[in-house]
């Protein structure tokens, strides 16, 4: 991952996916700021830095909801850039600021789907009621109204600090110069500015996972009936939560079910690559990312995964207990 803390401060680098250490890519998820989040107090004082291309669309969604679902006060701070999914992470800051020499580009989520007629007219119902989420994030930020947003999006916007600035989606700019771009083939974009197209080629950031537009997962359910909708959504609910993997993984489970809109396969899969607190043969493994942190003096006292969640329980019930009052959940 790159998620991470120091001190009252979260960096988010890299896509927004999980990272590849075979192929050296960066990238973060929403269990990566799930479990940053859960090592801060409720009133602690938080500032987010983020330089990120974008990534799944879903992901970005996710860790908006976690970052804004913070008691305390979050601000923001792009370094770099915050493209694509990023932006609407962007958002979750009550106070936005632009690096020196930062971009920030919004556009539209897309998607690719293998399938029938039907299958196709659901990736586009889907997509529509997504690109409709996002656009009403952008327009409480901005004060524009939904419609604005939407077509803003759908020219893929890019914006230099001054810019943002003016169109409501930052707060400030900043005469202190940020961290140089997040690694990505920018030549993907459609309007991307000359600079970072130049600089994709020059670098030669040619990545083999990254996607042209937020993605979406593929969807891998049947087009279903409207009066069956409501029942799927209870019963998406009740699978991740009654799986054997929330065992000692609860406070997740509920974000996954209550927070995201993952498959239950997808967050059955996420919860299995997650640590279990009660699993202690975990206790003194230290992977790439956890070494990464601790030589930097970044992992809270060089605390495993499970060491570090157990310190931060208490914190994350929490969280889980504010996210479920905000949606009305019992």
């Amino acid at each position: 991952m790159s998620a991470i803390v120091d001190k009252n401060t979260i960096r988010l680098t890299g896509s927004v996916q999980s990272s590849d250490f075979q192929s050296g890519e960066e990238g973060f998820t929403s269990t990566d700021v799930f479990y940053a989040l859960a090592g801060f107090d409720d009133k602690a004082a938080i500032t987010v830095h983020i330089n990120s291309p974008g990534g799944i669309a879903t992901e970005g969604a996710a860790i908006y909801a976690l970052l804004k679902s913070h008691p305390g006060r979050l601000d923001v701070v792009v370094e770099g850039i915050a493209a694509s999914a990023a932006s609407l992470i962007a958002m979750a800051g009550k106070k936005v600021t632009m690096a020196a020499g930062s971009v920030m580009m919004i556009h539209d989520p897309a998607a690719v789907t293998v399938g029938n007629s039907d299958d196709h007219s659901k990736t586009i119902e889907a997509l529509e009621a997504l690109a409709t989420a996002y656009a009403r994030v952008y327009a409480a930020k901005s004060g524009k109204s939904v419609a604005a947003c939407r077509e803003i999006m759908k020219a893929e916007t890019w914006f230099t600090p001054e810019e943002a600035a003016s169109a409501g989606f930052a707060d400030a700019s900043s005469a202190k110069s940020g961290a140089i771009v997040a690694a990505f083939d920018y030549r993907q974009f459609r309007n991307a500015p000359e600079k970072l197209v130049a600089l994709a080629a020059s670098q030669n950031w040619g990545s083999s996972n990254p996607p042209k537009a937020q993605k979406t997962p593929k969807s891998k359910e049947k087009t279903m009936p409207q009066d069956d909708a409501a029942n799927a959504v209870k019963s998406r609910m009740k699978a991740i939560m009654k799986s054997d993997q929330a065992e000692g993984r609860e406070a997740l489970a509920e974000y996954l079910a209550f927070e995201t809109s993952m498959s239950v396969e997808e967050a059955i899969a996420l919860m299995n690559a997650a640590p279990n607190p009660a699993d202690t043969s975990q206790q003194e493994y230290h992977p790439p990312r956890t070494m990464t942190m601790n030589a930097a003096g970044l992992n809270r006292g060089g605390m495993s995964p499970s060491a570090s969640e157990r310190a931060g329980a208490g914190k994350r019930a929490n969280l889980s207990a504010n996210m479920k009052r905000r949606y009305g959940i019992e």
